[in-house]
């Protein structure tokens, strides 16, 4: 088995354990060396937001004291969900290996699938309104801060 993948399958066993969140670990591996790992803390922060992946993400990033982490390769015990996903982008990962599959989340209660049905729906400009309602308001004053944004000359973009 992959060293790398044998330590997020391990987090995600002691998790089993300890009940802090569902049972998924995470790990980032930079230059073949594992800089950032973490277990589901969902249960014990209280943070829908404290997936394995996320939090092993921003492990990583408070040892590498940068929220960029080009380079480097995450292992996860499951395939992650759209907001891991997501945070995996922002991050500019760009190769996750991945144990178990969407659809064995599904089949254990987690309920990945039912988001990406709804971002299919954001996608096709249909959305499901009583899933979410998105809303635009105060654009006026809102489209300002951007403006003053776009227009410093020494701004940082993620």
């Amino acid at each position: 088995m992959n060293k790398y993948m044998e330590s997020a399958i391990k987090l995600s066993k002691k998790n089993l354990k300890s009940r802090d969140g569902g049972p998924f670990g995470a790990v980032v591996v930079k230059d073949g060396k594992i800089i950032g790992r973490a277990s589901n803390c969902v249960i014990k922060n209280n943070d829908p937001t404290a997936h394995a992946e996320i939090m092993a993400i921003r492990d990583a990033c408070a040892k590498i004291k940068s929220y960029d982490l080009s380079g480097c390769v995450l292992y996860t015990s499951c395939y992650p969900c759209p907001m891991c996903l997501a945070a995996i982008i922002w991050a500019n990962i760009k190769t996750v290996y991945y144990g178990n599959t969407k659809e064995d989340a599904a089949n254990i209660g987690f309920r990945d699938d039912f988001i990406y049905k709804y971002i299919k729906t954001l996608a096709l400009k249909k959305p499901d309104n009583k899933t979410l309602k998105l809303k635009p308001l105060n654009h006026k004053e809102a489209i300002k801060v951007f403006d003053d944004f776009k227009n410093q000359k020494d701004k940082t973009i993620y």
